[in-house]
């Protein structure tokens, strides 16, 4: 019975929804984290009758035809990069990109990695790190003598020196843009990976046009809202109980036909 194959392609597709929505929740707390959504497409068609054949030598034209589904598949899990909250830290270090951009990583195998976590540090040298000790680009050095450390909404680093009078700058944070975002591939840790579907880097200055200004002192929040998480958990579920419903009704079905007499 067909029956049976379509509703298990249907609760196999609720199953991988129900992981990517866990998975949101679990990250609802993760600094610059976007949630995803898991999207779905219909499988093959099996004609049955197909439509505009003839249906008579006067050539008469089935109107619509009979098409039998088969079910259904992923089609993809897209990252949804809408804007997160602002939530101040009061580490001067700490950043949040407000609009568009990434900050640029540099990984210890020498690749760029992108991340919209701004939870930064200054390392045993004075480079700002991540919180993986990963290196920001382009690389800043905070003198050890610095007593505050001023980050511009265009990405200007200055700090204050004791004995000047005037600030001191020391580097310029710039943003990496994407025309795809959702086409990033992500490594876990808050960072991804430039791919060809996400196309290359395009770097540009904080405050420019297309690209997101900072704020010091904050970092960007979860975009996950609870609510719609949990909405969507509950719709998985029913979804999927609907399927094995289906697949326990073509069970009676086939028990019922092996008990007819002969």
């Amino acid at each position: 019975m067909r029956a049976l194959s379509t509703a298990a392609t249907g609760m196999a597709a609720q199953q991988m929804n129900v992981e990517v929505i866990s998975n949101n929740i679990a990250n609802m707390n993760t600094i610059g984290y976007k949630r995803q959504r898991a999207e779905f497409q219909d499988l093959l068609y099996q004609n049955v009758e197909r439509m505009g054949s003839q249906s008579s030598d006067a050539g008469t034209i089935v109107p619509t035809g009979i098409q039998i589904g088969s079910g259904v598949k992923p089609n993809a899990v897209y990252r949804i990069t809408e804007q997160g909250s602002m939530t101040q830290t009061g580490n001067q270090y700490d950043l949040a990109i407000n609009g568009r951009g990434y900050f640029q990583v540099q990984l210890p195998s020498g690749e760029t990695a992108y991340t919209r976590a701004g939870n930064f540090a200054p390392s045993d040298t004075g480079q700002i790190v991540t919180a993986d000790g990963y290196t920001v680009l382009p690389q800043i050095t905070i003198p050890t003598n610095a007593t505050a450390v001023a980050i511009s909404k265009s990405g200007l680093v200055q700090v204050t020196i004791p004995g000047q009078t005037a600030p001191q700058t020391v580097g310029q944070i710039q943003l990496a843009n994407f025309f795809n975002e959702a086409g990033l591939d992500a490594q876990g840790g808050n960072l991804f990976l430039a791919s060809s579907a996400s196309g290359a880097a395009t770097v540009g200055q904080p405050g420019a046009i297309g690209y997101g200004s900072l704020q010091q002192g904050y970092t960007e929040a979860s975009n996950v809202d609870s609510v719609t998480e949990i909405t969507a958990l509950i719709s998985a579920q029913r979804a999927y109980e609907m399927n094995s419903k289906v697949v326990n009704s073509a069970d009676q079905m086939l028990q019922t036909t092996s008990q007819l007499k002969q």
